[in-house]
């Protein structure tokens, strides 16, 4: 039987190279966190700015809208009723994802301490790198020719 198939893996990562270039991205999406929130990290984060945009917007398009029906005729009131369920159910989701993400936020005072411990990362102990890691990172996928990071901030 010559038909073998195995899988060759996802290659060879060496520890320190890997956690150095984690490191490095760490780093990296910390200043632009602290550069989008004006290097004030009690700001919000981006993605939740975001949302409450959107959020405003569909809240101002169903508003108008309605505001738009006073001696409306039973057709247009029809055309109307959809295009708000429509909205509305944009908004829904647009508020799940704002109270998933709120739920998930990571306080200012997490960010100060974050920073500082990657400011000092040579001399910090395993259990501080960790979170670190924790407070930033939702997941690593990693193979020898690609590094993706799922980011909490």
């Amino acid at each position: 039987m010559d038909n073998i198939e195995s899988c060759e893996g996802c290659g060879t990562l060496r520890t320190d190279e890997f956690e150095q270039s984690i490191y490095t991205q760490m780093v990296i999406k910390m200043a632009e966190f602290q550069t989008l929130t004006g290097g004030d990290p009690a700001k919000a984060n981006p993605k939740l700015t975001a949302l409450n945009v959107q959020l405003a917007q569909a809240e101002a398009e169903i508003e108008k809208l309605i505001n738009g029906l006073m001696g409306a005729n039973t057709v247009l009131l029809s055309y109307a009723n959809g295009k708000i369920e429509e909205l509305d159910a944009k908004r829904q989701t647009i508020m799940k994802e704002i109270a998933d993400l709120s739920a998930e936020a990571v306080s200012p005072d997490r960010i100060a301490r974050i920073s500082e411990l990657l400011d000092n990362w040579d001399n910090i102990s395993f259990e501080d790198r960790r979170e670190v890691a924790d407070g930033m990172i939702s997941q690593i996928k990693a193979t020898n020719e690609d590094l993706d990071i799922v980011w909490k901030i």
